[in-house]
């Protein structure tokens, strides 16, 4: 009888299981310098000296290049036990690779192309597996590309009518294209290079057609440590922007793409401030 009931609500224990809040952490870095500050964050997260690394490249372009100089900077910070995977989507679902992720504490999505990474993971066994190591408790850290595809809502870099030089010089519907990513956020979209490149007009488009997230610009050499809890700290030289349409009214220009809204909230945040993703609120402006 205990079998049975069991095995009956085992689907409904699966569904809890996948809903619980993740004992990991997530450092989401905006791209550029990234300072031996920010690594060092995702090195003591992931155990220092005891960490087991694990550093994905599917996202560049030359990964023969960029995979050894990030294992060796990894190591530089003390951990012995890293190395780089570049994964064809057929890799991604190879059990031979999930070996290879046993009892990973740390991993690591470098910059380049962020549809090149969801391309290889996307719905594979790989995928499934970092989202097992998050919730029990691994850091997953990213920079640039690496950054945009933590969210579940994914800004893949393109546009439908690009002007002139394809600046994201709008604030219109049905232009900013966008993707699932791999959705370790499930509340926010992540953009990066923010103050540096100007994206302002992008993220609040894609924020006022997905009114439920909010949206986060992070600018180069700056991070947001996401916690357990759900409340991020700032990291780093620059600043964060939050953009919160939540309470807000959102309308289209009748016949037009042109957006428009009122009531929406926007936080600039720099290293120290604490934000709280579940209230959507500020808990902490300066250390």
């Amino acid at each position: 009888m205990r079998r049975r009931l069991l095995f009956a609500l085992g689907p409904l224990l699966f569904a809890l299981c996948a809903f619980a809040q993740p004992k990991g952490h997530l450092v989401i870095i905006g791209g550029g310098e990234r300072g031996d500050a920010l690594m060092k964050t995702i090195v003591q997260l992931a155990g220092g000296e005891r960490a087991k690394m694990i550093v994905f490249t599917m996202a560049t372009g030359y990964p023969q290049e960029v995979g050894p100089e990030l294992v060796a900077e990894i190591k530089q910070l003390g951990v012995t036990e890293v190395r780089s995977l570049h994964l064809t989507r057929a890799q991604a679902d190879a059990d031979s690779v999930l070996q290879l992720l046993q009892g990973v504490t740390g991993v690591y999505f470098s910059g380049g192309d962020q549809s090149r990474v969801t391309a290889a993971l996307q719905g594979s066994k790989v995928e499934a597996r970092l989202h097992e190591l998050y919730q029990n408790g691994a850091v997953m850290g990213g920079t640039s590309a690496g950054a945009a595809i933590m969210s579940e809502v994914m800004i893949t870099g393109d546009l439908r009518r690009p002007v002139g030089d394809s600046s994201f010089n709008t604030i219109e519907a049905e232009n900013v294209i966008t993707t699932p990513g791999l959705g370790f956020m499930k509340n926010a979209i992540i953009d990066q290079h923010f103050v540096r490149r100007r994206r302002m007009n992008r993220l609040l488009s894609v924020v006022f057609e997905h009114p439920q997230l909010i949206g986060i610009g992070i600018d180069e050499g700056t991070a947001i440590w996401v916690k357990p809890d759900e409340t991020f700290e700032v990291l780093g030289v620059s600043a964060v922007l939050v953009f919160d349409a939540t309470r807000a009214q959102v309308a289209r220009s009748s016949g037009e793409y042109n957006l428009q809204a009122n009531d929406v909230r926007l936080h600039v945040l720099r290293r120290g401030a604490i934000y709280d993703l579940r209230r959507r609120k500020v808990k902490r402006l300066q250390p």
